[in-house]
């Protein structure tokens, strides 16, 4: 459920100016790019340990946009 309710943030939010910087060490500069790179292998196996880090990474840009 939470993967879903994060696809349908994101397809509704204001899009960010890029670049974007998640932390000190994640820039990100590509916005589209980011949402494919992190839901397609999310969808594929959302359990996987491995993939624990780009939902982590998506709920950052989440809390970004909505304080931005």
């Amino acid at each position: 459920m939470e993967l879903q309710e994060l696809e349908e943030f994101f397809k509704n939010c204001r899009r960010p100016e890029m670049p974007v910087f998640l932390n000190e060490a994640t820039k990100v500069t590509d916005f589209d790019l980011f949402l494919e790179s992190h839901f397609g292998p999310l969808r594929a196996n959302p359990e996987s340990k491995i993939n624990k880090p780009l939902l982590v990474r998506l709920k950052m840009m989440k809390l970004i946009i909505e304080f931005n």
